[in-house]
């Protein structure tokens, strides 16, 4: 696999399930549309390497990276919550404070549902400003857009939030299709390539 430019790179740490798939789908394509790189766990799958090691491997190539904490409630009949979200966080606070001051900083955005709620399970972050969304496409694209439009990576030009909430019905289209063609099993390739066959044009 040939690795992308660091300072293109965005790390996407957040549920894998398949509710949370179109909201998944919808950072995907907002990072494609501005002109960066997806990058995720899913990126080494066909990979013998553990989970974490995969993970942590592709946050600290990454300049950017974008932590959606809106799961934390338990789950299932032993009320499980999730913890993945904030130890990949924890891993991006570090490689911030650890490369602040050198040539390859680490910047990123955190996503949140409610008020202040995540206060109450990651007290750590009090104080911290997160994004907030509303669990649906229009409003992950809007607060990951409007982030990523004020890095200084960002080439422009580059198609509104507008312009990529409505070419997003016809990457989920690709991804359909692809995913038929695949028997119901795309390979991150294959959301990056839809991805990349749906791009909105630039404005």
């Amino acid at each position: 696999m040939v690795q992308p430019p660091y300072e293109k790179s965005v790390f996407i740490n957040c549920p894998y399930d398949g509710e949370y798939e179109p909201l998944f789908n919808s950072i995907v394509f907002t990072v494609a549309a501005l002109g960066f790189t997806p990058r995720s766990a899913r990126d080494t799958e066909g990979f013998a390497d553990t989970r974490i090691v995969r993970i942590t491997s592709a946050l600290t190539q990454s300049k950017y990276s974008i932590h959606d904490l809106s799961r934390f409630t338990g789950e299932g009949l032993d009320n499980f919550a999730r913890f993945n979200m904030p130890l990949e966080l924890g891993v991006a606070l570090a490689l911030r404070h650890e490369r602040q001051n050198t040539a390859k900083p680490h910047n990123f955005l955190v996503l949140v549902t409610g008020a202040y709620e995540y206060q109450k399970f990651v007290s750590d972050l009090a104080g911290f400003d997160p994004c907030r969304h509303e669990s649906t496409v229009r409003s992950v694209v809007r607060e990951v857009a409007s982030w990523l439009l004020l890095q200084e990576d960002l080439v422009r030009p580059v198609p509104s939030a507008s312009a990529i909430l409505s070419a997003f019905a016809k990457f989920e289209l690709e991804l359909a299709q692809r995913r038929c063609e695949a028997l119901d099993k795309l390979t991150w390739p294959d959301i990056l390539g839809a991805a990349s066959a749906t791009l909105p044009v630039p404005e």
